[in-house]
């Protein structure tokens, strides 16, 4: 199954795909899609959204996952992430791809198995998961979402075969 992660971000959104069958992952591709600070707000989140969607058609994820985000500092930089989550969100559900979210603990329990885990120890996991996937930190933090959403699938489908196992043997 192939996943797109990603790490939303006005300025810089990382994204990673990886493939997915059973407990293995496999790196395929990562990158960050770059918005202009000189141009308006409404222009820098329509280069988010044809960026992400050039992505997901190149890609073709059949699920994505983004990372929940909270800024508390500033109140016009949150509104602004707010924004940019939002066209992140937007484009892969745009595209008929699954969207799934995802809080930074949680994705840091996944990959590192520590809730509260540094970028240090997430960057590591990720290119020890995910070996020849030397990334920048914005993909790593995005292919980090992907490995959390190849987990969250993975129990998932254990779930639905244990209960249709239990429901059969009734």
């Amino acid at each position: 199954m192939r996943l797109l992660g990603l790490d939303p971000g006005l300025r810089i959104t990382g994204w990673g795909v990886i493939e997915s069958e059973g407990n293995r992952l496999r790196h395929v591709a990562h990158g960050i899609v770059t918005s202009d600070a000189s141009l308006t707000l409404a222009e820098r989140l329509d280069q988010l959204f044809v960026g992400i969607s050039a992505v997901i058609e190149a890609q073709r994820p059949e699920h994505a996952a983004v990372e929940e985000t909270f800024v508390n500092k500033n109140a016009s930089s949150t509104l602004k992430l707010g924004y940019a989550r939002g066209v992140v969100l937007l484009a892969p559900a745009r595209l008929g791809v699954k969207v799934h979210e995802y809080g930074a603990n949680q994705v840091k329990k996944a990959v590192v198995g520590v809730g509260h885990a540094d970028k240090t120890q997430v960057a590591m996991m990720v290119k020890r998961l995910l070996p020849g996937a030397s990334a920048t930190a914005d993909a790593a933090d995005a292919l980090a979402v992907a490995i959390c959403l190849a987990h969250f699938l993975g129990t998932q489908r254990a779930w639905s075969q244990a209960s249709q196992l239990a429901a059969g043997a009734r």
